[in-house]
């Protein structure tokens, strides 16, 4: 009898153990908002890039929206650029007409609109990529908050400004999050997946599982200057400048240094000349007028580099810049 019941209670137990775990299973399933339709906003190189994986890898229904309908036909030529390097090398064995086919499927896949209210009528999910100005961001997502669906998410590309800010502007600071990709976005595997104080749980892992949809691997992180990689990343940029500066040694000793000394792919001027000096310049600058001297930054950490400053204001910005070059000259 007790080998009976012993069984019994073994059964109940694996029953109500299998119960839970698809209790759980729903739960998290259901916690998680349903992405469908996805609006990118801003069709530069990281807007057009984030068009592109959402509509290729994710098969996202995606809608790319910007101010003018040049803008837009600029972003679809850089999707229709980078899908022909791709089909080159995955469609290798496929006619060139098979490939232009594959190019053009996925840039017809694309809806582009410059009206704003429209493309997000039926949204479940904006991603801003637009210019890195707070006050331009947050008129953008105020206008967006009062034409979205109740439901849908927001999240902002930024690299460097606060994402509780931008969302301030929003009545939906619960759905607000991060998602800063990198460029150029279909090579690039990581997105910083950004929540603040405000962002529910539910936000952020849907925020997660659209990035792997997209075959990125997400990393997660609170709002905090620079997040992850920028936060380590301009520091450590600007230092390399001022041991050029002070002539400890020279941009090419340094960077060979770098790359054979602590394997680095790129030494900090390489990488420095390929994201753009103004850009770089861009984000210490932001971060002077905003946490520098704070607890969460070190004033110290992001002073201005006369040589930096110097460079830019002669138009060498880097591999943008190929007739000026910046630290490095290159060819056009």
């Amino acid at each position: 009898m007790f080998a009976t019941v012993g069984a019994r209670t073994l059964a109940g137990s694996r029953t109500v153990a299998r119960t839970a775990a698809i209790t759980r299973a729903f739960s998290t399933s259901m916690s998680r908002n349903e992405v469908k339709n996805v609006t990118v906003f801003g069709a530069g190189l990281m807007g057009a890039g984030i068009a592109q994986v959402l509509a290729d890898v994710g098969k996202y229904n995606v809608t790319l929206a910007d101010v003018t309908d040049k803008a837009l036909a600029n972003g679809q030529g850089i999707i229709a650029k980078s899908l022909s390097r791709i089909a080159k090398k995955k469609m290798a064995d496929k006619s060139p007409e098979e490939q232009e086919q594959f190019v053009k499927s996925v840039v017809d896949s694309i809806h582009v609109t410059t009206d704003a209210a429209k493309a997000v009528e039926s949204t479940d999910l904006v991603i801003e990529a637009i210019i890195e100005n707070m006050k331009i961001k947050k008129e953008l997502f105020s206008f967006l908050d009062s034409k979205a669906p109740a439901g849908a998410i927001f999240a902002s590309n930024t690299s460097s400004l606060s994402i509780s800010e931008v969302a301030s502007a929003t009545k939906r600071e619960d759905r607000f999050g991060g998602f800063h990709a990198f460029n150029p976005v279909p090579q690039m595997k990581l997105i910083e997946i950004v929540r603040t104080s405000q962002t529910s749980p539910e936000t952020h892992e849907t925020l997660v599982e659209v990035a792997k949809r997209m075959g990125k691997v997400p990393v997660s992180c609170k709002d905090s200057p620079g997040f992850i990689v920028n936060r380590l990343l301009v520091p450590y940029q600007l230092e390399a400048l001022r041991l050029v500066e002070r002539g400890v040694a020279s941009p090419e000793d340094v960077d060979t240094a770098m790359k054979l000394g602590a394997g680095y792919p790129m030494g900090p001027f390489e990488l420095a000349d390929l994201v753009g000096l103004d850009t770089m310049e861009h984000i210490a600058q932001g971060w002077r007028e905003s946490v520098a001297g704070t607890e969460d930054m070190p004033a110290d950490l992001v002073k201005e580099s006369p040589m930096l400053k110097q460079l830019i204001s002669e138009g060498r910005l880097g591999r943008k810049t190929p007739e000026k070059g910046g630290f490095y000259q290159y060819k056009k």
